[in-house]
């Protein structure tokens, strides 16, 4: 019987990990700072003795004395944590796993990888619903792309699902504060818990989770998805317990501490554990994960999806699931040694007799999805476009392009004040970045001109492109050929209210290829006041890469 050393053996999902290696036949110390807590979990079932342990005092000593084939670090939080557990591990020739969930701690670990390949131990981090369980179904619903554009996660835990102190202390960490999110090509700057939306979670066979409020969440995933799918696609990982109140007081939090009249909310923790304890009563015993995949197969493009509801308040038990089937699979020479990440470490089949066992659904689908906006308005007319016209706009989910502008500016008082309203960019040079975002058909498009940002939707109305700023909605005919394509203005209104075409705005708008890229030249006038802006230059895609 082979023993395992679980640090924080006897908490939340630290004891579903020792409960589980118990059951498997593994020989598990329970092991924490008090002997008492570890005593009470070991009490009446085989297999588990308690172990009163200092991790940051005696732990080199516990594991010469008890030898354990392997470390299981169930304890945290881990962000900001050092790597002392795993580095006394490898030079005690023992193996090592965690739960961590801290971005930097697990993305981290590789620098551990050749004193553990030396010692012949391996070093996991990460063994929990991220990234392992994450890493596994992204394998699955990606196998065939060609492209990957977009990657969206969102966890929604039951409100019976009492959140420990490591765990509170893990959310706090990251709320308000700056999240490192790639989006539309590039990197930039998210916040914690903000960007909230609802999230369905449906499988057949069990009653749908509707509406659940997810927010941002800063998690390993972040880093690591882009670099293993083609494409590098944008990343994102929501999260949100179940009732919507508690989830909009921590999107309340999270702008006070983003605008910095709060900075110390760590002390938060101990009266947040007290609400979560008095308010478990309310919600369900249910739980949800879904990890969407937009990109294209065969030329086709699909989102696939994959969904998992937990009943009977079996999520808990999802993070704990990885760690026996590591352990076994070390056991059995089929991980080598070395320090790594655990997403890439299984496959979802890996899970499916663990699933089973709990009152678990889990199921993966394929959607199709319509061509993009300008080809649906266009019509056949867009495959003669010139192609990299017709990649800047074969917008799925998420894009980006940079590139240069030149920007010249109106000099009356009434076309600057409508510039300034607007957004617009200031006379001269600048670099550029368009981000664009697909969600229904429907596009945004956000213009970033050396800092200088507006931001438009565009939208489809019979054979019309529609696009909005603010209240104030164009609608344009696109008259395209094989050089490029042209807006020509037919309408405009602000609401429900159409407005006469001879007071609308002047602009001959047109897209073109030149050298290899895509060029524009978008000019604005207003009638009686003259040029508001004209701006032109060019733009190449990002992040398209496979």
């Amino acid at each position: 019987m082979r023993r395992i050393l679980v640090l924080g053996g006897y908490g939340g999902f630290g004891g579903r990990v020792s409960a589980r290696l118990a059951a498997d036949g593994f020989e598990v110390l329970v092991a924490g700072r008090s002997r008492a807590a570890a005593e009470r979990f070991c009490t009446g079932r085989p297999h588990l003795i308690p172990l009163a342990l200092d991790r940051d005092r005696d732990l080199a000593g516990a594991l010469a004395k008890h030898r354990p084939f392997a470390l299981v670090d169930a304890a945290g939080p881990f962000q900001g944590a050092s790597y002392a557990v795993a580095e006394t591990c490898i030079a005690a020739g023992c193996h090592y796993l965690d739960l961590a969930d801290g971005r930097d701690f697990v993305v981290g670990i590789g620098a551990l990888d050749a004193a553990a390949r030396a010692a012949g131990t391996a070093v996991l981090s990460g063994a929990s619903s991220v990234p392992a369980l994450s890493g596994a179904v992204l394998r699955s619903l990606t196998g065939g792309m060609e492209r990957v554009d977009a990657v969206e996660m969102a966890i929604s835990a039951s409100n019976r699902a009492t959140a420990g102190a490591s765990v509170t202390r893990a959310i706090l960490s990251y709320i308000g504060r700056p999240i490192r999110l790639r989006r539309a090509g590039r990197w930039i700057t998210a916040f914690g818990w903000q960007e909230m939306r609802r999230e369905d979670f449906e499988v057949a066979g069990a009653k749908p989770i509707s509406g659940r409020l997810v927010g941002l969440a800063d998690v390993p995933d972040l880093d690591l998805v882009p670099g293993r799918l083609p494409g590098r696609p944008a990343v994102s990982f929501r999260a949100g317990t179940e009732l919507a109140l508690a989830n909009r007081a921590l999107w309340l939090l999270s702008w006070l501490v983003r605008s910095g009249l709060v900075s110390r909310i760590d002390r938060l923790a101990p009266p947040l554990l007290r609400l979560q304890s008095w308010t478990s009563r309310f919600g369900s015993a249910r739980s949800g994960m879904v990890v969407r995949v937009f990109g294209r197969v065969a030329g086709r493009r699909v989102e696939r999806r994959w969904t998992l509801v937990a009943d009977r308040g079996d999520g808990p038990e999802i993070p704990a699931l990885a760690v026996p089937i590591l352990l076994a699979k070390i056991g059995r020479g089929e991980i080598a040694p070395g320090a790594r990440d655990a997403g890439a470490a299984l496959d979802l089949r890996d899970y499916e007799p663990a699933f089973a066992r709990l009152a678990i659904r889990h199921e993966s689908r394929e959607h199709a999805l319509p061509p993009p906006l300008y080809r649906r308005v266009i019509g056949p007319r867009f495959e003669a476009l010139p192609a990299s016209v017709r990649c800047i706009h074969d917008v799925l989910r998420d894009a980006g392009a940079s590139g240069e502008a030149d920007v010249g500016r109106g000099t009356n008082p009434l076309a600057r004040l409508a510039a300034w309203i607007i957004g617009f960019p200031p006379a001269g040079p600048c670099p550029l970045h368009v981000a664009f975002a697909e969600r229904d058909g429907v596009e945004t498009w956000i213009r970033d001109f050396g800092g200088y940002r507006f931001r438009s939707r565009l939208s489809q109305e019979g054979d019309r492109l529609v696009e909005r700023f603010g209240p104030l909605r164009f609608s344009f005919d696109l008259p395209s050929d094989k050089k490029g394509l042209a807006m020509t203005l037919r309408g405009w209104r602000i609401g429900p209210l159409s407005l006469p075409l001879g007071l609308a705005p002047r602009s001959a708008a047109r897209e073109w290829e030149e050298g290899g890229r895509f060029h524009f030249d978008v000019p604005i006038a207003l009638p009686l006041v003259g040029m508001v802006v004209h701006y032109r230059g060019w733009l190449e895609p990002e992040g398209r890469d496979s």
